[in-house]
């Protein structure tokens, strides 16, 4: 009876013993772990720490100097220029945000949304159609734009820097062709389609325009697609490993289509925007913008090689820019300490994103 009582209770002592073991052994290796290795696995775990901390820094230093200088950095007034200034980029940077957790890139976005634009102002005020239908279609523009970017890379296997390139002069042909690089005054909109003004109306004490509120909305959707649904899963996996993703059944074909399209129609809405900040509609608006959304996708720790990313952290990416901007500026370091500086922070964080992606699963 005892012999059988131990062969029945045998197995179980025996997996008892394995699982202190292990136990043990991963307490013991984390007890072990160096400051350093600890410091990778957290901003591993928290990569949208680390471009807060560069926010804060980057506020705090600025502050302290420019006071020093007799310059007033911490002015309500100048921290509402900071939000009015990054409103366009941090909703172009949404989408690019998508689209480079797929691994991708997007180089005609920039194009996109100004083509967009143009098309909205040029159909209102040129062409007679209603400024509902006008904005609409202007949605349809930087979606089906992205459609085509989306195809080229689905269907035709494209590397997305070579199509995205490519439709990038394509799109700008085109913004050429049908604004006849002419500009929509200010006076025009504001008498026929001030809807479309609407996202540079000020408020708060003139401190903040709607287009911030427009940004927040755009961002908080999009947070809740990648983190509550299966698309943004989708999204997640097909940038991580293609492959992988397939054989788990995502259709990853569709899942890249999407994406782009989405980022084409964010294109768009920050197309409408970019026409309350500017004011009027202006083929010439908005000249750096697609790389000032990549600055801030890639400042804010979403990994150009796909598979990680933050939405918030593309909000914060865009808003160091925009205080490296308007602290170099209030230091008199000019254009040129903004330019290097920022160029500073994209190595420091793509660097930092290797060596964060080292951390053993």
């Amino acid at each position: 009876m005892s012999d059988q009582t131990q062969n029945r209770n045998g197995p179980a002592e025996f997996e008892k013993v394995l699982t202190t073991a292990a136990t043990d052994v991963a307490s013991f290796d984390e007890d072990h772990k160096s400051p350093l290795r600890r410091l990778q696995h957290f901003l591993h775990a928290n990569p949208t720490s680390i471009p807060i901390i560069v926010l804060i820094l980057g506020i705090i230093g600025f502050g302290l100097y420019c006071e020093y200088i007799g310059r007033s950095f911490f002015a309500l007034s100048n921290f509402g220029f900071i939000v009015q200034q990054v409103t366009v980029v941090s909703i172009l940077a949404i989408g690019q945000t998508l689209v480079i957790m797929t691994a991708g890139i997007d180089l005609s976005i920039g194009v996109i949304m100004v083509l967009s634009h143009i098309v909205m102002g040029k159909l209102a005020i040129d062409s007679g159609v209603p400024v509902p239908i006008a904005f609409a279609l202007g949605l349809v523009c930087g979606t089906a734009c992205g459609l085509l970017n989306g195809a080229l890379i689905t269907y035709l296997q494209l590397p997305p820097f070579i199509a995205t390139l490519g439709t990038w002069n394509i799109f700008n042909s085109i913004l050429i062709t049908y604004s006849k690089s002419q500009t929509i005054r200010s006076d025009d909109l504001d008498a026929t389609a001030p809807f479309l003004k609407f996202m540079g109306t000020p408020f708060l004490a003139d401190l903040f325009t709607y287009g911030a509120i427009l940004a927040l909305f755009v961002a908080a959707c999009i947070w809740y697609v990648m983190n509550r649904t299966a698309f943004g899963r989708h999204v997640l996996a097909t940038g991580d490993d293609t492959e992988a993703a397939r054989l788990a059944g995502i259709r990853t074909d569709r899942t890249l289509l999407a994406t782009y399209a989405v980022a084409g129609f964010i294109a768009a809405v920050a197309g409408w925007a970019l026409v309350g900040r500017v004011g009027a509609v202006s083929p010439n608006s908005a000249q750096t913008a697609n790389l000032d959304s990549i600055t801030a996708v890639v400042i804010g720790g979403t990994s150009l090689f796909g598979g990680r990313g933050s939405i918030v952290g593309t909000l914060v990416g865009a808003l160091i820019v925009g205080v490296f901007s308007s602290g170099t500026k209030l230091a008199n370091l000019g254009n040129v300490g903004q330019i290097f500086a920022v160029g500073c922070l994209i190595i420091i964080a793509v660097a930092i994103d290797q060596w964060i992606r080292k951390v053993s699963a």
